[in-house]
């Protein structure tokens, strides 16, 4: 421990360096370090440039002594206050350096909270939890009457209530919510089955289970899928409630050699944040624990960003959602008080509460039934009333057609986008979800999602989620195999390109554009490589179309290529294999002229 001291000190020469040691924690010995880490915080606030040192070890957190605040953390459940562990508020320049540490929580707990700080570096440390808020079985056997699984008490204490189990552990319950099957070898979520129809079937919920001997668990129930002996069932439990990393109200982020192994909710949280870096961030299943899932929801999530994200050299793997999600929140007018007057109202309950807009923002009208913008604006007064609702007074009149039920986006909050050479491994769900006006660089990464890789979406109707693209380059991506391997919302093909319209036709006005997804490879073993709906200028060119015989083809889906009311169609100069499925394209809701096509593919 000498030499790392010795070695992170002299490293860190030109910082002011406080030691967590110094203020009464003590690595490796259990004992709750929160009071010990919000008095070195404090010390920091005297420094001025501060770097707060944990000299390698594991810390231990729990809730008792965390602070207690009431946030609004997006497509997070409304549950509060937040207990925030390493609560970081008001800094303008901070390094934590972990040098290596193991930082265990307790509970429903936070265990960094950034708020309204800047310069913020976060690096060399990993997250855990003893008694994780999901957990998991091995499937022993399987019959028509019953499922014979094997669980980690250790890891996973239960008990059974009314023939239900009910996971219990460090002032938590929750009963099982969700299924998942991975196999036992690959860590890959099992073959067709995902959210439909889960694991083991659609009615799995009317199960009974009894207990018996060593730690096996019957669960009786005519299951319509039965799970494959060996396989590992993860039994997701309890509400999102905390996320692992929120940031919010910030700018100038950086974290890097960050591992995250488990969260309570969200994996890294950023909202009204501007200028995030990532490097070297792994949210993965903890192996060393035997577990195949890690955060309870998504890796990285973005909502109402500005300035640029940057995310290189990450990992996702055992998520139990989308590991990337860059998003921002329209609302929907619910009344015209004056000619420039608005009631307005979050729609999302998992996306309420926030400070929607500061003063001076610039907006954009959304027509919801075709997602058009019809208009801009910009806000001189913004009044919250409730968690739901709020007041906004534009500088200027409203545009006459604009109806109540109409939406509205926040230009002034939308990030630009690189994500490079990341790693999306078997999670639920899809990979990597963006939508925003700003350039988005997809570049070298490996997608081996269990869902849609790549999802470009927008709507103004159900989830809420706005950004219309404008510039997005997907280029020298792996598209592996496990790709669309089983059924999720939105999983029409690989790459997945569905703004949630409600009046499609030949004149609707088109949502992205500007779309190049160029020398790529995929690996497709079914139909579907492309979905694209509602793009004014789509090209797909230099690609490797590769044939991968690695699953049985089953999507409803049989085209390579359908295009739903897309202008400006290029697909070109593609490498397609010999047993490619398809090789066609199918269209509605346009002319074929729209479409420049290379001859190996037909309509």
């Amino acid at each position: 421990m000498c030499v790392l001291c010795l070695q992170y000190t002299h490293g860190a020469a030109a910082y002011d360096t406080v030691y967590v040691t110094g203020f009464g924690a003590r690595p490796d010995s259990r004992a709750d370090a929160v009071a010990a880490v919000q008095a070195a915080l404090e010390a920091c606030r005297q420094k001025e440039n501060p770097l707060l040192f944990f000299p390698a070890g594991r810390y231990d957190f729990w809730p008792q002594h965390a602070v207690k605040k009431v946030y609004y953390e997006s497509n997070t459940s409304d549950i509060n206050p937040k207990y925030n562990a390493i609560m970081i508020a008001g800094f303008k320049k901070l390094v934590i350096e972990g040098a290596g540490s193991e930082f265990v929580y307790h509970g429903r707990i936070q265990p960094f909270t950034i708020e309204r700080s800047s310069h913020v570096t976060l690096r060399n440390v990993s997250i855990d939890w003893d008694f994780p808020l999901t957990a998991q079985a091995v499937v022993l056997d399987t019959t028509a009457a019953y499922i014979d699984v094997r669980i980690d008490t250790a890891q996973y204490p239960y008990t059974i209530v009314n023939g239900q189990m009910l996971f219990a552990a460090e002032g938590w319950s929750g009963k099982i919510t969700g299924i998942m099957e991975y196999e036992k070898d690959t860590h890959l979520i099992a073959y067709k089955t995902g959210d439909e129809p889960s694991a083991l079937g659609p009615d799995w919920r009317g199960y009974k289970a009894t207990a018996m001997d060593n730690g096996v668990v019957r669960l009786h129930h005519p299951f319509r899928r039965k799970p494959s002996p060996g396989n590992i069932l993860v039994l997701r439990h309890n509400s999102r409630d905390h996320a692992m990393i929120f940031v919010t109200h910030s700018d100038n982020i950086l974290m890097e050699k960050v591992n995250g192994y488990h969260c309570a909710g969200l994996g890294i949280l950023s909202q009204y944040t501007s200028d995030l870096t990532f490097k070297n961030i792994s949210i993965v299943p903890n192996i060393a624990k035997g577990r195949y899932f890690s955060g309870h929801d998504d890796g990285l999530h973005f909502s109402n960003c500005r300035g640029n994200i940057y995310v290189d050299s990450c990992r996702f793997g055992g998520l139990m959602d989308d590991p990337i999600n860059v998003h921002g929140t329209y609302v929907r007018i619910i009344s015209k008080l004056d000619k420039n007057r608005l009631l307005c109202r979050f729609m999302e309950p998992m996306s309420v509460g926030m400070e929607w807009s500061e003063i001076g923002d610039n907006i954009a009208f959304i027509d919801h039934h075709s997602l058009a913008a019809i208009g801009k604006g910009k806000v001189t007064t913004f009044r919250k009333i409730s968690t739901t609702d709020f007041e906004l007074t534009l500088a200027g009149e409203i545009p006459a057609r604009i109806q109540e039920g109409d939406g509205l986006e926040n230009m002034s909050w939308t990030p630009a986008v690189t994500v490079r050479n990341t790693s999306f491994e078997s999670c639920r769900a899809r990979g990597l979800l963006v939508t925003t006006p700003k350039k988005v660089i997809i570049e070298n990464n490996s997608f081996a999602s269990s869902g849609s890789a790549i999802l470009i979406a927008g709507d103004v109707n159900s989830w809420y989620e706005s950004g219309a693209i404008t510039d997005l380059l997907i280029k020298g991506n792996k598209f592996l195999a496990p790709c669309n391997t089983s059924d999720y919302q939105f999983t029409e093909a690989v790459i997945s390109i569905y703004p949630e319209i409600p009046v499609m036709n030949d004149s609707t006005p088109l949502y992205h554009k500007n779309i190049r997804i160029e020398g790529n490879s995929f690996y497709a073993f079914d139909y579907p490589i492309l979905f694209a709906q509602s793009v004014n200028g789509l090209q797909f060119i230099s690609n490797d179309l590769i044939r991968s015989y690695d699953y049985k083809p089953y999507h409803a889906r049989k085209a390579a290529f359908f295009l739903s009311g897309c202008r400006n169609v290029r697909i070109q100069d593609n490498k397609v294999a010999p047993g490619l499925l398809g090789k066609n394209v199918e269209f509605k809701f346009m002319k074929k002229k729209e479409i420049q096509c290379q001859q190996e593919l037909v309509f």
